[in-house]
């Protein structure tokens, strides 16, 4: 009886020992916070990159051209605007009494000059240069006293051969560099600024913003020498034609033009 009664707790108590063996393992080994830290680490960066992404996303769609989005420049702090009539010329032998500079429209020689990525040495007859942005292009002038080296290069590369840029020196500007579009304006301080990629990206060739949209920047037969382009005058001088010429038989008209500078966005 004694015996029975032994071998019936013998095992009882063996399995006892295994199971509070099993436990004891399972609780020196604690749970496994490294994995849980990796698996944490992978899922936060993976939120990072889509977050990023949508924002890179949404930031392109801000400044591509669209019928709901006409004028992507509007979200350009610094951008000046100006209604100008379009189709106003002057003869090679006029001048414009601009009222701006440099000008970015108004009254322009017939004869554009080529803009088919072009990237001009020496300063070029500004009534020329107006006319490319009727066109629209997007003329990056700059002044040749302040943008040289590195900075000339990031420029040139943003114009060399792409349809519809031109760029040129332009002697007295008042910053080192500007951007043109017909009826637009960006001057800026730095070859490295975002906003001259916002700009161009807002305005080049935008059929929304130009009043001879798909007009040619080819200068072949036009009568403009890109070999040897006419040259800049700073100086328009006294018999110069004024903003509000007609281009018929020279009478004046009134066009209402004033100049707004966009503020910056409000964040």
């Amino acid at each position: 009886m004694a015996s029975g009664t032994k071998s019936t707790k013998g095992p009882k108590g063996g399995k006892n020992s295994v199971k509070a063996a099993r436990a004891s393992v399972v609780a020196s080994k604690g749970k496994p916070w490294g994995t849980i830290i990796g698996i944490i680490a992978v899922i936060a960066v993976a939120a990072s990159v889509f977050t990023y992404a949508i924002i890179q996303v949404d930031a392109a769609k801000e400044f591509t051209v669209a019928e709901d989005n006409q004028d992507p420049s509007v979200n350009i702090p610094g951008v000046t605007r100006v209604t100008y009539a379009p189709g106003v010329h002057v003869s090679p032998d006029q001048r414009v009494a601009y009222d701006q500079s440099p000008p970015f429209g108004g009254p322009h020689d017939a004869v554009w000059a080529d803009c088919t990525g072009v990237v001009y040495p020496s300063a070029v007859r500004t009534e020329n240069m107006v006319h490319t942005l009727e066109h629209g292009a997007v003329w990056i002038a700059y002044n040749p006293d302040q943008v040289n080296g590195g900075a000339l290069d990031t420029l040139q590369g943003k114009v060399d051969n792409v349809p519809y840029m031109a760029m040129s020196p332009y002697p007295g500007l008042d910053k080192p560099i500007s951007l043109q579009s017909w009826g637009h304006q960006l001057k800026l301080d730095d070859a490295n600024d975002p906003r001259i990629d916002q700009f161009i990206k807002s305005l080049r060739a935008n059929t929304y913003q130009h009043p001879e949209p798909g007009g040619s920047c080819d200068s072949n037969q036009s009568g403009f020498n890109l070999a040897s382009p006419p040259p800049f005058v700073a100086d328009p001088g006294p018999g110069a034609v004024p903003m509000d010429y007609n281009g018929a038989a020279g009478v004046p008209q009134d066009t209402g033009m004033q100049p707004t500078t966009q503020a910056a966005p409000t964040q």
